[in-house]
């Protein structure tokens, strides 16, 4: 057996399992665009948004590229591919999962330390661990960590060891660009948090209603980002009604249930709320 037909045969059988498969180059480099679609002139596929093959269908747009289509993987136009393939990658989002790229030593402690178990597979450097559930992928999350699930490709390192846990909140939370810390301790409460008191600037209840009306419609038609629209919309909020007595916990309340609506626990409501309100001194 060639190493071609090794890769292609862990591809398919990949693909009958509902994970889409790609060649990589060596140096975990997906393969360039074919000659009709040299930079992107063939347009893509549209907004890059979901697995599958160009419309080539060369395997030409890095992880867009991966399919479950086992006609596309074993067709003569891939053919080139995988005689030049070093390994093959996966995309995660496309599979459902995501995974929690450790690069080093230390990036493995903390996960243990930080993160709930899950399955655990052996990398070069360190390990990645897999979680059931998709998500924005991200890099640098913190040191030696990156996130790779949706619009991301990783490689396929073998099924790994343990049982794949449900996506935690504790890492859909890496992605979320803000204060990693409140000065302020969580506070397990029955009613959201309500702002300090003021002097109330705002002369008439319907400027007030109308803001909180469009912040709960700001989360409600989120697609992706929950938690950071979820905390911008909060540090919005509370950045012009803040600092009076106007906003009350029935206001607070109807953010709440938005941000719960969209998959938000309520700890993230109000660990959000309290960096908000950290974030602007409050």
């Amino acid at each position: 057996m060639t190493a071609a037909t090794a890769l292609l045969e862990t591809a398919l059988m990949l693909a009958a399992h509902g994970i889409p498969p790609m060649p990589l180059r060596a140096g975990k480099v997906p393969f360039g665009n074919c000659p009709d679609c040299t930079r992107n002139a063939c347009g893509g596929r549209p907004n890059m948004k979901t697995p599958g093959p160009c419309a080539c269908p060369h395997p030409c747009h890095g992880w867009a590229a991966a399919t479950t289509d086992p006609r596309i993987l074993s067709s003569v136009t891939w053919a080139p591919a995988w005689r030049h393939a070093a390994t093959v990658a996966y995309h995660p989002g496309g599979a459902g999962v995501t995974v929690v790229d450790l690069d080093d030593p230390a990036a493995v402690q903390w996960a243990r330390e930080a993160l709930p178990a899950t399955r655990t597979v052996t990398t070069t450097r360190g390990e990645h661990w897999i979680y059931r559930g998709a998500m924005p992928s991200s890099n640098a999350v913190r040191p030696g960590v990156d996130i790779k699930s949706l619009m991301a490709y990783a490689r396929w390192l073998g099924n790994g060891i343990g049982s794949t846990a449900a996506l935690p909140d504790a890492v859909r939370a890496l992605a979320v660009k803000e204060p990693s810390t409140a000065r302020r301790a969580p506070q397990a409460l029955t009613v959201p948090l309500r702002a300090r008191g003021g002097e109330c600037r705002h002369r008439s209840p319907v400027y007030l209603d109308r803001g909180i009306g469009m912040a709960v419609q700001r989360i409600t038609e989120a697609r992706s980002a929950i938690h950071a629209t979820v905390y911008r919309t909060f540090l919005a909020v509370l950045s012009t009604h803040g600092g009076c007595g106007c906003l009350t916990d029935a206001h607070v309340a109807r953010l709440f249930t938005a941000a719960q609506a969209k998959g938000e626990s309520p700890r993230h409501c109000t660990d959000a709320w309290t960096n908000a309100l950290t974030t602007l001194g409050l």
